[in-house]
């Protein structure tokens, strides 16, 4: 088939992003980088929580959306990219704060546990942080285990147990 080229499909992916270490700055550093990197990429509403795991300054959370022909390994060093970019290490411990936090949380209909991933991330229905912000811009995609969508998921969700500040993001300005 002489002149034709094959594109790999684009896949939906969901992205929790967070900070707890000047994180409106970091934070605004990273949507501009994930902009250049994402052009469609859509952001959530931000918001204020305890730290999980360890006594530290509340992070600021938002989750993010974007499509993509990259593969997961791909994709997942790009963000690691725009961790460092950030200040982030990769040595830093596990429970500790954090300059920039970019997890994948839902990478199409991907199931299992991948060199850096285990997808759908684990704690997406038992964190409010990750669970809130995704329902504010993928309200109709469904989970692909549980087979319920993001919005229902929330719904059910105790909030009163885990509730969320909301916080005001500079505006970072278009893509460069």
């Amino acid at each position: 088939m002489s002149g034709t080229t094959t594109t790999a499909p684009r896949v939906a992916v969901y992205v929790s992003a967070g900070s707890n270490v000047s994180p409106l700055e970091s934070l605004t550093k990273a949507l501009v980088a994930l902009r250049l990197r994402f052009p469609d990429l859509s952001v959530s509403p931000a918001y204020a929580n305890s730290a999980v795991g360890f006594q530290g300054a509340d992070f600021i959370n938002l989750a993010l959306g974007f499509t993509t022909e990259l593969s997961l390994t791909a994709v997942l060093a790009e963000l690691h990219a725009v961790e460092a970019l950030c200040g982030r290490g990769r040595t830093e411990a596990k429970w500790a704060p954090r300059r920039m936090d970019l997890d994948v949380l839902l990478y199409g209909e991907l199931v299992g546990e991948f060199p850096g991933a285990k997808l759908p991330r684990p704690d997406l229905t038992r964190r409010a942080y990750m669970l809130g912000p995704l329902a504010a811009i993928a309200p109709a995609v469904v989970h692909p285990v549980l087979k319920r969508t993001i919005a229902e998921l929330w719904a059910g969700f105790d909030r009163a147990a885990h509730p969320l500040r909301p916080v005001k993001l500079p505006d970072p300005g278009p893509p460069a």
